[in-house]
């Protein structure tokens, strides 16, 4: 009976050290599996993302295009430094800055996939901000010019502008011609003040901050007259009785957009931008809205 009783328990003994030995031997197995299986999809994982890093970050277009790759001074925005006292292309609703410019540059944005930032500063600080990075491009009825240019570099036209002369309506001042020796007022920085000064000499200028102070000067009759562009002196002369703009043109110009010297990539995108809201009609409708036709 006892060798029965111990032959059990051999047996027994024997069994469970079975059940040992093959638990032991398929773990390994089975931890193994894993890192097998896991080792192709961890390798292909690191080959995809250096891809998807390296595309380059363009918009694509209606058409599947792209706008291709640029910087701006903020992810994500798009800044653009205005002098917002020149009415119909940049000027103030209540607190928001509205006008041809600002809306050209909101649709501009919407093309490069970004979200606008509008900063109001002095017509004169504007081409700097640009140089130095303050601001992505600087919109505010800005006259290519080849002083400019030494600085910045412009994207292509979007609209026309026409330097006009504002006088009082009993002004003996009748044409361009009249100038000579008249004191004149400009908005500082302007073409409007450089084209004067290269013309009738510093001495015979009033430089002002803005066209609204320079055209209250004429009213209070510290000037002469005013040499501003076309469509803002119309609403200046709008604004104050007694004034009239003359019929003769003093100088014909192109506005567009300043952009960085450093920053070809951004002016690219612009133009090709510019190219489709002028093929669209979208530039022509923002025109049309402010600058009614006589």
């Amino acid at each position: 009976m006892k060798k029965l009783i111990a032959a059990a328990l051999i047996a027994v003994m024997t069994l469970s050290l079975a059940a040992c030995g093959s638990k032991e031997a398929e773990e390994p197995a089975t931890a193994t599996t894993p890192d097998t299986e896991t080792a192709p999809e961890t390798e292909t994982d690191k080959e995809e993302e250096p891809q998807e890093n390296q595309e380059p970050a363009a918009t694509p277009d209606a058409d599947g295009g792209a706008y291709g790759e640029f910087t701006t001074v903020t992810d994500g925005v798009l800044t653009m430094g205005t002098n917002a006292a020149f009415p119909p292309y940049e000027f103030y609703e209540g607190e928001n800055i509205v006008g041809i410019d600002a809306e050209i540059a909101e649709l501009l944005a919407e093309k490069l996939g970004l979200k606008l930032e509008i900063v109001d500063m002095d017509f004169t600080a504007i081409i700097t901000s640009v140089q130095t990075g303050k601001v992505d491009m600087g919109l505010a009825g800005m006259t290519v010019d080849e002083e400019r240019l030494k600085n910045v570099n412009f994207t292509d036209s979007y609209a026309t502008g026409v330097q006009v002369i504002i006088v009082k309506e009993d002004s003996d001042i009748q044409s361009v011609e009249d100038l000579k020796g008249k004191l004149i007022g400009v908005q500082e920085g302007t073409t409007g003040h450089s084209y004067c000064k290269d013309d009738y000499g510093e001495e015979n200028i009033n430089a002002l901050t803005n066209g609204a102070t320079a055209v209250q000067a004429l009213v209070n009759g510290k000037v002469d007259c005013v040499v501003i562009d076309e469509q803002p002196a119309i609403s200046f002369v709008e604004a104050n009785e007694g004034l009239k703009i003359l019929e003769t043109e003093y100088v014909v110009e192109d506005y567009a957009a300043a952009v960085s010297k450093d920053n070809d990539g951004l002016k690219d995108a612009l133009n090709a931008a510019l190219k489709e809201l002028k093929e669209d009609g979208s530039i022509q409708e923002i025109l049309d809205k402010y600058i009614k036709s006589e």
